[in-house]
C-alpha cells in the first residue's frame, strides 16, 4: 500500500511523522478479559493522575493541540481523538468495551496521549495521501455528524477523505468482519526515530498476539 505524506505537511512541520502498521488475516471479536480489565484499570489510574491537573498540559496532548493550531483549526474547538478520549475519562465517562481492535487502539492512544486511527484496507483504494483538508471538503464521521475537514490533517485515498486525527469517517471502520487492516499512529512530532519505530512495533505485537494474522510496520514523515 503506497502512503504519501504532503509536502505541505512537511514544509509547517519538519519532523512530522506517521507510524503505519499493515495487518493481513486478522481475526476480530471480542477483546479478551486481559483486555477488557486492563483498559478499565488503566482509565481509573488516568482519572486519578489528572485530579488537579490541566490535562492540556500533558505532553502528546498539548503536542497536537499545537499541530491543529498550526494548520488553522481551534484546538479549543475540534479535539483531536486522543484529547476527546482523554477529556471522556476526567469527567468518568468511561470507555467501554466495543471490540478487540478499538479496544486496542484506545488503549495504545491513552498509553502514548497521541491520535490512532485503523481502517478496514478491503474499503480502501489506491494510494493514500497524508494532506490538509480543503474548503469544502467534509465526511459523515463516526461521531454521526458531518464533519468539515478544512484545514485538518486528513487521510485520503481515490474515493476522498476516510480518516483524520479528529474524527474517523463511517466508510472504513474495522468491524468484525474486517480481515485487512491500516492502522495510522500519528506520532508527537518530537518523538525520537527509534523511539517511534519501538512504539510502533509493540502496539504490532500487542494487536497480532490477540488478532493473529501477518503485519509490517514503517515509520512515514522524518528521518
Amino acid at each position: 500500500m503506497e502512503i504519501q505524506l504532503s509536502s505541505e505537511i512537511i514544509s509547517k512541520i519538519p519532523n512530522f511523522k506517521l507510524g503505519v502498521i499493515e495487518y493481513k488475516d486478522i481475526t476480530v471479536g471480542d477483546s479478551p478479559q486481559m483486555v477488557k480489565g486492563r483498559l478499565q484499570l488503566f482509565q481509573e489510574s488516568i482519572y486519578f493522575d489528572l485530579e488537579n491537573k490541566n490535562l492540556t498540559e500533558l505532553p502528546g496532548i498539548q503536542e497536537w493541540r499545537s499541530i491543529f493550531k498550526t494548520f488553522g483549526k481551534d484546538p479549543n474547538r475540534y479535539h483531536h481523538s486522543a484529547e476527546a478520549l482523554y477529556r471522556r475519562i476526567q469527567k468518568q465517562n468511561y470507555l467501554t468495551t466495543v471490540q478487540s481492535a478499538i479496544d486496542i487502539n484506545n488503549f495504545f492512544s491513552l498509553q502514548y496521549q497521541v491520535p490512532i486511527g485503523i481502517y478496514d484496507s478491503d474499503q480502501l483504494e489506491g494510494t493514500i495521501k497524508i494532506k490538509v483538508g480543503k474548503a469544502g471538503e467534509e465526511y459523515l464521521g463516526l461521531n454521526g455528524r458531518m464533519n468539515s475537514l478544512e484545514n485538518l490533517i486528513v487521510s485520503s485515498d481515490e474515493l476522498g477523505p476516510f480518516g483524520s486525527p479528529f474524527v474517523d469517517s463511517n466508510r472504513a471502520p474495522v468491524t468484525e468482519a474486517t480481515k485487512n487492516a491500516l492502522q495510522i499512529i500519528y506520532l508527537q512530532p518530537s518523538t525520537k526515530m527509534n523511539s517511534a519505530e519501538r512504539l510502533t512495533e509493540s502496539l504490532m505485537k500487542m494487536f497480532t498476539q490477540i488478532h493473529g494474522g501477518d503485519a509490517k510496520y514503517y515509520i512515514i514523515g522524518s528521518h
